[in-house]
């Protein structure tokens, strides 16, 4: 092939790859582009275009893909602003999926299989079955792309709050409530058999939320109980104030720290219900609260700023 017909071929290859509308327009501007740049490239080293010059000159331009990219309309699936959210989520997501499965499978009674076996159907069911998870994100934040660029408004930048209560006293109000339910719910679980039913419901009903006698006298258990009654004046006192103070959420922090703790000490101790269905569903969510709340802590802790000097001052 001699040197026009190599211009010829790789404008070819670069405007069948965009939408027809373009093609010859943006042939005829880079087959002149090319021809403007080899005849430069031929008076600087003083010989005429030939076919080897025209490789070397293509070569350097670049492939015709990316020449290509360079006239299509940009298309972005995931705003390169939120490139790393959506890395963080991934990783964070398939963490919690991963961990949650494994816990899953080796709760599970039973021993079929060995450790190998147990590996393989975690392996398996859970993190080839996991990766809907980075599909629902590509989605998710391809959909906020295209609403910010749709409606920019939405987007616009509004002033945090700062450390008050997300919600209000309301919120606040409503979470202490939450708080006190599930003390009721600690301390009897078939209470709530017995509020809904008054005392009608199943026989075994009442089994499924019977605790074993060794969870009833453990110490996890009595020390869960007060740690979570240290709730109420924690948020009775931030209602009251209408925000979270610094020495507030010191002690939330360590509060939350210790629960965590007991919560991961109840799952890996004995069973909590007689009935093994109602434990395993226990213990699963028992370790989906401490997996979202080290999460919490995390994103926290990653968005956390303090402002240092400039060095020398």
């Amino acid at each position: 092939m001699n040197a026009n017909d190599l211009v010829e071929s790789y404008v070819n290859d670069v405007a069948v790859q965009l939408p027809r509308r373009q093609r010859n327009d943006v042939a005829f501007e880079l087959r002149a582009l090319i021809d403007e740049g080899l005849q430069e490239q031929a008076e600087v080293a003083g010989r005429t275009v030939d076919a080897a010059m025209a490789i070397e000159f293509l070569e350097a331009f670049g492939r015709p893909a990316d020449v290509a990219a360079r006239y299509r309309p940009e298309l972005t699936v995931i705003d390169p602003a939120d490139g790393r959210a959506f890395l963080r989520w991934t990783v964070i997501g398939l963490a919690i999926i991963w961990s949650l499965g494994l816990l899953q499978v080796f709760l599970q009674p039973g021993d079929a299989g060995g450790f190998l076996g147990k590996l393989g159907q975690w392996w398996v069911g859970t993190v080839v079955g996991s990766l809907w998870w980075p599909g629902m994100l590509v989605v998710g934040f391809g959909l906020a792309t295209w609403t910010r660029r749709r409606w920019p408004q939405t987007s616009a930048w509004k002033p945090r709050a700062g450390d008050r209560v997300q919600g209000g006293r309301v919120a606040m109000s409503m979470a202490l409530v939450g708080i006190l339910c599930g003390l009721y719910v600690l301390v009897e679980p078939r209470w709530v058999l017995d509020f809904f039913w008054g005392g009608r419901a199943a026989p075994a009903a009442y089994e499924a939320l019977t605790y074993t006698e060794a969870f009833r006298q453990s110490p996890a258990t009595w020390l869960l109980l007060l740690l979570m009654l240290l709730y109420i004046p924690i948020f009775a006192t931030v209602i009251v104030s209408g925000r979270w103070s610094a020495t507030m959420r010191r002690v939330e922090d360590v509060q939350g720290v210790a629960i965590c703790a007991v919560l991961v000490w109840i799952v890996l101790d004995g069973p909590v219900f007689m009935a093994p269905a109602s434990d395993r569903t226990t213990k699963f969510l028992l370790a989906l609260i401490v997996a979202f709340t080290l999460i919490g802590w995390g994103v926290r802790l990653y968005r956390s700023v303090r402002p240092a000097p400039a060095p020398g001052r």
